[in-house]
């Protein structure tokens, strides 16, 4: 491991500040094209799969690296079919992937020049990452890329400031100097051969501050954001960055990322922080995991993944749907199924979503609105006790429709329109109202 690290000091040195960033004009029409895309595909996939516990198996199992890494002899995904992924993907609905290069066990999902410990190093010994590329150019799907700031495996990782990875076995002090040039220096190879990239997606930083809901998340440590942040831009000007720290964005950031819940919403514990005017993006697991996990049966239905799509984009946020491929490298059925319905939903009322920002409603639990120029997508997903519901701003009461039942327009006043909803058919996962703007 730490092999070539020469070159990657040498890259620290001349890499230009992001301290005083201002986002090309290719990164603002990324920024709008990320937005008008509205759904992507998140894939947790990596070493950590052949354990069939998810992603953070070493770290909850407390297996010390040494022993961790002879998984890096058996794991040989035969059945990898990237054409069959992003296929899946673009059937859902989805226009961009988000795919792991490095989580925090440090496995490297491509032919790293700066680690032994990749990919290719396997008994599968082919470049994952560069299969996949290749596949998204040729389907027309944008490409992004997780890359995890913190490592369980490294020792040049400042480890004894950081929550997690105490039982990896590590003995040194850490040396971020170090590791920060290892960092520049695997990105480098990431935003140097593998097409355009339309984002980074950086993850690891809360393991250097207290724990989420915290008063005080001040890091431990300097991660040298400016650094980083230029070195991307400077390579990709149009990638975007995002940093799932959980906390408002840092200068430097183009989207801004919530961790298993809509913005606005603090489900899971980690979502403290407020939606900014930046783009936005919900990541969601299909289950309870991220990574495979053989035991994790709580998956979520057609209608469930639906009313979050729509829930999202009411928010104006994009959804960023995971799954966790399983260690041959398949995507397993229960996940396809319910993709594959998805999709048939998308098919038929994408226009509600795609192209579309949040609606000028305040998102309700049972109701969200999403808009573009002409008109304004109401989002039944369960009607409220006394069927109504009102929807600011101005619009032709004639032009009202629907086709999931009936609705009738009750009033209508200089702040809005106000529906009876209550006749509308609620079989299926969403009943949409349109309302042509005046």
């Amino acid at each position: 491991m730490g092999r070539c690290l020469a070159f990657a000091i040498l890259l620290s040195l001349c890499t230009s500040s992001d301290a005083q960033y201002r986002p090309t004009a290719e990164n603002l029409q990324q920024r709008q094209a990320f937005q008008e895309n509205r759904f992507g595909l998140f894939i947790h996939w990596g070493l950590s799969s052949v354990l069939s516990d998810g992603e953070w198996v070493m770290e909850q199992k407390g297996i010390p690296f040494r022993d961790y890494q002879r998984l890096g002899r058996v794991f040989n995904p035969v059945d990898y079919d990237p054409a069959a992924w992003v296929s899946m993907a673009r059937q859902a609905g989805m226009r961009y992937i988000v795919f792991i290069t490095r989580h925090h066990d440090g496995f490297s999902n491509w032919d790293t020049k700066l680690s032994d410990w990749k990919v290719t190093n396997t008994p599968y010994g082919k470049d994952v990452l560069k299969m996949l590329a290749e596949e998204c150019q040729r389907q027309g799907i944008r490409l992004g890329l997780y890359y995890s700031t913190l490592d369980w495996s490294r020792e040049d990782y400042p480890h004894l400031t950081g929550r997690t990875g105490k039982k990896a076995g590590r003995t040194g002090k850490g040396d971020y100097n170090s590791y920060l040039a290892f960092m520049k220096g695997q990105l480098t190879e990431l935003l140097t051969g593998y097409g355009p990239i339309q984002c980074i997606w950086l993850d690891g930083h809360w393991d250097q501050t207290e724990p989420e809901g915290a008063a005080d998340r001040r890091s431990r440590i300097d991660w040298k954001y400016d650094e980083l942040y230029g070195l991307i831009h400077r390579l990709q000007p149009a990638c975007l960055i995002g940093n799932n720290h959980h906390l408002d964005p840092i200068p430097g950031e183009d989207f801004q990322m919530f961790e298993q819940d809509l913005p606005g919403q603090n489900r899971s514990g980690l979502s403290f922080q407020q939606a900014s005017s930046l783009p936005l993006e919900s990541c969601i697991t299909m289950n309870g995991s991220w990574g495979f996990n053989i035991r994790d049966t709580r998956y979520k239905s057609t209608a469930q993944i639906v009313r979050t799509l729509v829930g999202a984009a009411g928010r104006n946020s994009n959804l960023l749907l995971n799954v966790g491929p399983m260690p041959n490298g398949e995507v397993q059925p229960e996940f396809r199924d319910t993709l594959r319905k998805v999709g048939d939903w998308v098919r038929q009322y994408g226009y509600t979503i795609y192209g579309t920002r949040g609606g000028p409603m305040v998102p309700e639990e049972g109701a969200v609105t999403t808009q573009d120029e002409r008109n304004v997508y109401l989002h039944v997903l369960h009607p409220p006790a006394n069927g109504r519901v009102f929807v600011p701003g101005s619009y032709d009461r004639k032009s009202v429709t629907t086709q999931h039942g009936s609705v009738s327009v009750i009033f209508t006043d200089p702040q809005g329109i106000t529906l009876d909803v209550s006749r509308l058919d609620m079989s299926g996962q969403d009943a949409i109202v349109v309302l042509r703007k005046s």
